[in-house]
């Protein structure tokens, strides 16, 4: 691990070695968000867009030169990453668009992009040495370890809020997880999970606090310009909840240009529900601090009242001159249909929020027709088949005959 340089505070800068912190900075106790750091120069050396070019490796693996990594002894078996980029021209052409790919990353192994950040998680805890993770979740990262951690025989402690879709639980259970449903909100399950793993010496994922996470969902911007041939596009919507997934992309397309493999940053565009938009107003008043909100939102996973990486989120969207737009639960839910229909996409709530808020710049006469778009689906609609059924309502019911059918036929149209 001789390209990583170090650990440095988003807060206050100050920088430490690797294995000096195993967390957070000291300074500012569990607020203290580190980011890793790396030497390009000797990235450059190992990794290069010729060698990418030839390389089959069809996970996130296929970027291990720019992975916090030791070796590859440790890596998970499943295949993380390496998802469809789809040229959506159907959905664009329903946009008024030219140019618009869907990225979809419920295909990952357990249907969500919380499997990159587990996958460089699990394997981060096996170069520890550790034998037990824990996560608090809204239920896709809670998943996505269970799954990942479960292929190289680790135990996991979960703590989700005891709302969490049942499909999302069903998952946890079947990976053999110790879930530990809370009376309580996903950020309080979060504060219990970080006490927990101070006690008892467990290893934590929890988003934003392991600063490794991040560098795992890193991977999905450099498959986005890998996939457009390294032509950036001009900009990514994604959905945001703790912030860490926007965060992450914009760590992966500033090693991408570091590395000089993409001429310009796309402009990062994060998208909240309304009933959990603490990072939209902490953006639109110019400010890092958050105020800190109860949620209210049907898209559970993006479900946030005090976003945990919210300094790498907001920086993200400021850095690259995007912005944070807020979308209504029906807006979501229409674009559940939206998506499923225009691009054969099945999107759970707080995935299709990324399409939710494109749609919604479109309809202000914000986005020009030329632009090259990507929307990043973060989850399958699987996840959550309730919402599912709430965007398109019940299937037709006669009986089994052709007068039943004729008349239905003639009521469809």
């Amino acid at each position: 691990m001789d390209h990583v340089k170090g650990l440095k505070c988003m807060i206050c800068g100050a920088e430490y070695a690797p294995d000096e912190i195993l967390y957070v900075c000291p300074k500012h106790g569990d607020e203290g968000i580190v980011d890793v750091m790396y030497d390009y120069d000797k990235i450059r050396r190992r990794l290069t867009r010729e060698k990418l070019a030839q390389d089959r490796t069809p996970s996130i693996w296929r970027y291990f030169d720019l992975l916090p990594l030791h070796d590859r002894e440790n890596l998970p078996p499943l295949q993380v990453g390496w998802t469809p980029l789809y040229k959506a021209d159907r959905l664009a052409g329903q946009l008024g668009l030219r140019h618009l790919w869907v990225k979809d990353d419920g295909r990952n192994p357990t249907a969500s992009l919380k499997d990159r950040a587990s996958a460089v998680g699990v394997a981060k805890a096996l170069e520890l040495g550790r034998d037990v993770i824990t996560a608090a979740s809204t239920g896709n990262a809670a998943s996505s370890v269970a799954g990942l951690a479960a292929s190289v025989g680790i135990k996991t402690y979960i703590f989700v809020p005891k709302t969490a879709p049942e499909a999302k639980i069903a998952q946890l259970l079947i990976f053999g997880a110790n879930v530990i449903a809370i009376n309580g909100t996903y950020d309080e399950a979060f504060d219990l999970c970080l006490k927990a793993s101070a006690e008892y010496g467990w290893y934590s994922r929890n988003t934003a606090y392991n600063p490794y996470l991040s560098e795992g969902k890193k991977t999905a911007a450099l498959e986005i310009c890998e996939q457009l041939h390294w032509q950036a596009p001009d900009r990514i919507f994604v959905s945001v909840g703790d912030g860490c997934i926007i965060g992450g992309l914009w760590k992966g397309l500033r090693d991408l240009y570091a590395l000089g493999f993409i001429e310009k940053m796309p402009k990062l565009m994060g998208v909240q529900a309304e009933g959990s938009a603490v990072l939209y107003n902490a953006w639109r008043k110019g400010t890092e601090e958050i105020e800190p909100i109860v949620p209210n939102t049907l898209a559970d996973s993006i479900s946030v009242g005090i976003p945990r990486d919210r300094i790498k989120a907001l920086r993200a969207v400021r850095d690259t001159g995007g912005e944070f737009i807020t979308v209504s639960d029906e807006e979501i839910l229409d674009a559940m249909r939206v998506l499923a229909r225009g691009a054969a996409v099945f999107g759970e709530p707080a995935g299709v929020t990324s399409l939710a808020g494109l749609r919604k710049m479109v309809r202000e006469g914000r986005i020009d027709p030329e632009e090259r778009i990507v929307v990043l689906i973060t989850g399958n609609g699987l996840k959550d088949v309730a919402s599912a059924i709430k965007a398109t309502g019940r299937p037709h019911i006669i009986d089994p005959t052709m007068e039943d059918l004729r008349r239905l036929v003639a009521a469809i149209g």
